[in-house]
């Protein structure tokens, strides 16, 4: 790096960084690529390396951030990251997402992360099932061979020189996904150089043999895994081009976690980094230590180190475009190059994407392709803004410009700085796939995605599906460039914005919850809303149910004038004495066609718009369910589905807002509950302690549901009126035995007598966070463990306190609730009942 510093002066490095952080949030914004002047000399330099490293984890934020920087930018090697799953199984700190919706957020949080350490992101076919204690329950989920598949697949296809795992095949990492996919590494270094393995991959790619595998080893509180004899490298270096030490490279990645609570301080100055050999060739002293980096690995190719060698020397920052003849050149070697070696041909096709990167970048060529509309309908007209600019003085010709359904030639010399604007109205095929996430297109078991094209597997979102292909002339080289339709717009606060473009069925109809619940044998009426993503629809809803249940759809025509335009219908419910628990179907018959699709939206500032298009249904339970008391105060946390699963069984329940808290008389309210992770996300609950305790005093129950004492979120408010501690005690097993240690406590008899029955059909977990280091003023309710674990008592713990009970569980109702486990309805209605003390 220290070769290139008489090239900046301090005035123009303070510039560069300015278009590198504009850059960073433009990227993420979704428009088309830009690259200042460093970022170009950047990528000159890349071009001369011919190696790649694969790190191996299991979730989004198990990545080693630092050192992809480091690997990416100062080793200029291809760097990727293959996350196992997608996280949806985690907890979310941002909102009430759960399960693929959090999975969606954490994908494009880790899509971030990698636009800042300039790794490059893949993923397998795994589903984050929540918390595991070890890889035997982990492959008891994931098919393990079809994993290892997609691990394989995904060294095939990157072929790289070396791998690193985050995490040991023997367990220090705590988690059963985490070694598991150490496991999976391992075993996959081996197994995609074997023709054996997978052999129905090579098709479409070629065995590969790493020349090493790692394990990156660490020191996370009290569990140091590294030591002397281990390879050591110093990441904490400083690139000048970027003007960021890797350390704060690392941090604004690793904040891009935002659901997780990881949002990291920048750290400056030396670190160093430890690795264990796991496989393959020895080293001493580097990562790479024995590997040719550069075009120098290939016999006779020497002669591309110089061509870019010269293009780097005569590069000027001030004036980029006087490279462009030199990347021509460089393009141009490398597109004669020999196909026959697959090595070689892998590094051709990397290569030439890099310089045609460069190439539009020396240029200032900058294009886009928009719609008026952010929603498409198959068959139907889409208005399409086109817009080309040549921002510095070189020669490049507008061929031709193909759409959606057709092409128009041009033949246009683009003149400088001078701005192209082709407006055209196409139609979608009326055979286009409505947009989703690839990976949710079908439903998935608990444990593995289904995804159909061998194609998909590995990506991390969907590719365009609608774009727009420009065929210029630059330099006398011609270039097909591809950009994605997008939506623009300007908000008055935020500025300009893009989100995708979505192709949606006419209709879209949404249940107001997953799952309803009864009680009794009356008749439940809900709405359910039609929205119109085209003008002039016109139908008539239609719903399904199992056998018992009476439907009526009071007014099921309905006729929407305006693209947007929704309307809510009356449906009306009810269980007979022979209803059986299942579903209900809605679908909508518009213009001879049925359209079945519900729509879910995630709008957050730090993510591109996201939703997922899935099949129009909820659950239907009934539940023998007696209640006492209906007035319920609920205190929000992070955001959980609670409130509105109390609501549906027949509470009122108030959201009690820091005001109401301060000026409400709380003894109008039976019970009080406390959101997951209320007291790590509202430090104001310090300040309203006292009030809490003297309703519970005079009577009232006060249930809080978990919350976490670490680093990301720790307790600093008083919680109960006696000691205990949060714990990161947990039983992951749904399944898990479930022992009853008072069967006398009124928790488990009024009004509501509960049983073993009552834990069964429990999803994901029984509990997290458990109390631990527990007063005897409290009385512990359950005991329950995982196989081969330590029995915890803290799940559910009650103290009486005054005329009141004050509850703390970790059993996780947030998730059980809202999926209609009735047992968990059962048990926490009586945890709202408790009788006052006499």
């Amino acid at each position: 790096m220290s070769d290139f510093k008489f090239l900046f002066s301090d005035s123009m490095k303070k510039h560069f960084l300015l278009c590198f952080n504009l850059f960073a949030f433009a990227a993420f914004a979704q428009t088309p690529r830009s690259m200042n002047s460093a970022e170009i000399l950047q990528g000159l330099m890349k071009l001369k390396n011919a190696t790649s490293v694969l790190y191996i984890a299991a979730h989004p934020d198990d990545e080693n951030t630092r050192l992809l920087g480091y690997l990416a930018n100062e080793q200029k090697a291809r760097t990727g990251y293959l996350s196992l799953t997608r996280g949806d199984g985690g907890q979310n700190l941002v909102g009430k997402e759960q399960g693929e919706l959090l999975g969606l957020i954490r994908t494009q949080e880790l899509l971030a992360a990698r636009r800042t350490d300039g790794a490059e992101q893949f993923f397998t076919r795994a589903n984050d099932f929540g918390f595991s204690k070890n890889p035997e329950e982990t492959f008891s989920f994931w098919n393990k061979d079809s994993v290892l598949s997609d691990v394989v697949l995904a060294i095939r296809r990157f072929r790289p020189d070396v791998i690193i795992c985050r995490f040991p095949t023997t367990g220090e990492g705590g988690h059963g996904h985490h070694t598991a996919s150490a496991i999976l590494a391992v075993e996959a270094f081996d197994a995609a150089a074997d023709p054996k393995r997978f052999p129905e991959q090579l098709k479409s790619t070629e065995v590969w043999q790493a020349k090493r595998i790692f394990w990156n080893t660490f020191n996370f509180g009290t569990t140091n895994t590294t030591s002397p004899d281990q390879l050591k490298i110093d990441v904490g270096g400083y690139n000048a081009l970027l003007g960021k030490n890797y350390g704060e490279i690392a941090a604004e990645s690793r904040s891009c976690h935002k659901s997780q609570g990881f949002g990291s301080a920048r750290q400056r100055g030396s670190s160093i980094e430890y690795f264990k050999l796991l496989k393959g060739d020895s080293v001493k002293t580097d990562l790479f230590e024995g590997i040719k980096k550069d075009w120098s690995r290939f016999k006779g190719q020497e002669k591309i180190l110089k061509v870019i060698d010269d293009c780097i020397k005569k590069y000027d920052p001030q004036f980029p475009a006087k490279s462009v003849n030199d990347l021509v050149a460089i393009h141009n070697q490398l597109n004669n190059l020999d196909e026959k070696i697959p090595e070689l041909k892998y590094w051709k096709k990397q290569k030439l994407k890099e310089t045609e990167e460069l190439l539009l970048a020396c240029a200032g060529l900058w294009m886009e392709a928009t719609a008026s509309d952010y929603i498409g309908i198959p068959g139907e007209d889409v208005a399409v803004n086109v817009q080309l600019l040549k921002r510095n003085a070189v020669d490049a010709k507008l061929n031709k410009i193909t759409y959606l359904q057709s092409d128009t030639t041009t033949a246009l010399d683009l003149k400088n700085n001078e701005l192209y604007t082709f407006k055209r109205k196409e139609k979608l095929s009326a055979e286009a796939a409505f947009s989703n996430p690839y990976w949710l297109n079908e439903k998935h078991e608990t444990g593995m995605y289904k995804v159909q094209s061998v194609a998909m597997i590995g990506k991390p979102e969907n590719e365009n599906s609608t774009k727009v292909v420009f065929n210029i002339t630059l330099a006398g080289l011609p270039l097909n460039i591809e950009r994605g339709i997008v939506f623009k717009s300007t908000d008055p606060v935020k500025g300009e914005i893009y989100r995708p473009f979505e192709i949606l069925p006419p209709v879209t109809i949404n249940f107001p919850e997953k799952v309803f619940v009864f009680t009794d044998g009356n008749a439940k009426t809900f709405l359910i809303t039609v929205k119109a993503n085209t003008a002039s629809v016109s139908g008539r809803l239609n719903i399904i149910a199992g056998s018992g249940w009476k439907i009526n759809i009071l007014s099921p025509d309905f006729k929407l004038s305006a693209k947007g335009d929704e309307v809510t219908i009356p449906v009306s419910i009810m269980a007979d004495e022979h209803a059986v628990d299942g579903k209900i179907e809605a679908s909508a018959m518009v213009n001879g066609s049925s359209f079945n699709k519900s729509i879910k939206r995630i709008e957050y500032d730090h993510i591109p718009y996201q939703f997922i298009l899935s099949d129009s249904e909820a659950g239907l339970v009934h539940i023998d369910l007696k209640k006492s008391g209906i007035e319920i105060g609920y205190i929000p946390g992070a955001g959980d589905d609670v409130p509105a699963s109390l609501k549906q069984i027949g509470y009122n329940v108030t959201i009690l807002t820091d005001e109401l808290l301060s000026n409400t008389d709380l003894s109008k309210y039976n019970a009080i509950v406390s959101g997951i992770r209320a007291y790590n996300t509202n430090d104001r609950l310090q300040v309203h302690y006292s009030k809490l305790m003297e309703y519970v005093i005079k009577g009232g129950n006060l249930i809080v549901q978990y919350n976490t004492n670490n680093r990301i979120g720790p307790v600093q408010a008083k919680i109960g009126p006696y000691p205990f501690t949060i714990s990161r005690d947990r039983v992951t097993n749904e399944n898990a035995e479930v022992k009853i240690l008072g069967d006398k406590h009124p928790v488990l008899n009024f009004p509501n007598a509960i049983t073993q029955k009552d834990f069964e059909g429990w999803i994901q977990e029984r509990g997290i966070y458990f109390a631990t280091e527990i007063d005897k003023q409290y009385e512990k309710i359950f005991s329950m463990n995982d196989p081969d674990d330590k029995a915890s008592e803290g799940s559910l713990i009650i103290a009486k306190y005054g005329k009141g009970n004050f509850v703390y569980t970790g059993l996780v109702f947030f998730r059980e609730l809202p999926a209609g486990v009735p047992g968990a309805y059962r048990l926490f209605v009586n945890l709202l009942s408790l009788p006052q003390n006499k």
